[in-house]
C-alpha cells in the first residue's frame, strides 16, 4: 500500500486497524495525506446493531460511536503513514476531550469523518476529529491516542 494514495477501501482498511462487524465503523477512507489529514466514511443503515435498542421509534446513532468512528479513522491514519513494520501495530483511544453532539446522526446518513493531526510526540497523538452529513458539522472532539506493539501490551 503505497503511502500517497488518495483513497483506502474496506478491505485495506481491515489490513490497518483489528476492528471488524459489528464494530467497525469506517467503510472507506479519502483524501488521506500521509499522517497529516484524512476523511473515513461510515455509511450509517438501519441495519446496524445499536439501533433496535437506541431510541427504539426514533433510531439515531449513539455519540460514543461517533466519537469511535472519528478514533478508528485516526488509528487508520497513524497506521498507513507509519514507517516501518505495522504488522502488530494498534492504536489504542487514551482520552477525548471537547467532545461535541450538535445534531443526531439517523439511518440512510453518510457519516464524513474528518480527522487532523493536531501533534504527536514519540508514541502519542492528537487529532482534531470532526463528523459532518450534508456538510452539516453533527460531532467534534479532540481525540488522544498511543500507537502500541500487540505483544508489548
Amino acid at each position: 500500500m503505497t503511502k500517497n494514495k488518495k483513497s483506502i477501501n474496506s478491505k485495506e482498511i481491515h489490513d490497518l486497524i483489528p476492528h471488524r462487524y459489528p464494530f467497525l465503523l469506517v467503510d472507506r477512507i479519502e483524501d488521506i495525506t500521509d499522517t497529516s489529514y484524512c476523511v473515513g466514511i461510515k455509511n450509517v443503515t438501519i441495519n446496524e446493531p445499536f439501533f433496535p435498542g437506541h431510541f427504539p421509534g426514533h433510531p439515531i446513532m449513539p455519540g460514543v460511536l461517533i466519537i469511535e468512528a472519528m478514533a478508528q479513522t485516526a488509528s487508520a491514519l497513524v497506521v498507513h503513514g507509519y514507517d516501518g513494520d505495522t504488522n502488530d501495530l494498534s492504536v489504542y483511544l487514551m482520552k477525548v476531550d471537547n467532545a461535541k453532539f450538535r445534531k443526531p446522526v439517523l439511518p440512510g446518513d453518510q457519516l464524513i469523518m474528518k480527522i487532523t493531526k493536531e501533534k504527536n510526540k514519540g508514541d502519542i497523538w492528537q487529532f482534531n476529529g470532526k463528523a459532518y452529513v450534508n456538510e452539516n458539522l453533527v460531532s467534534e472532539a479532540i481525540i488522544t491516542a498511543m500507537v502500541v506493539r500487540l505483544g508489548e501490551v
